[in-house]
């Protein structure tokens, strides 16, 4: 999985300059590590950050929501929150 913010002119801050729709997956990891996530529809979110040991649930997201949290895993499982977006 390729993380091209980590050593990159295009810092994490920078705005986004392109989003792709995230399909939660309970083993899949997302392809690239995102900037942020978009929620377009409000809910729960099962993830696991960058580099991290455990998933996180965030609980009750609303609509509109951007997390600025940079997203290995979004896990199905779990996950109640639609519409998601990986920003980058």
């Amino acid at each position: 999985m390729a993380d091209q913010f980590s050593n990159s002119a295009d810092q994490v801050s920078a705005p986004a300059t392109r989003a792709v729709a995230v399909v939660p997956h309970d083993s899949t990891p997302l392809t690239d590590i995102p900037k942020a996530l978009y929620v377009g529809t409000g809910g729960d979110i099962a993830m696991r950050g960058v580099g991290g040991s455990a998933d996180q649930m965030w609980k009750n997201v609303a609509n509109g929501t951007v997390l600025p949290f940079r997203a290995q895993f979004v896990r199905a499982t779990g996950t109640t929150a639609a519409d998601l977006l990986a920003l980058y």
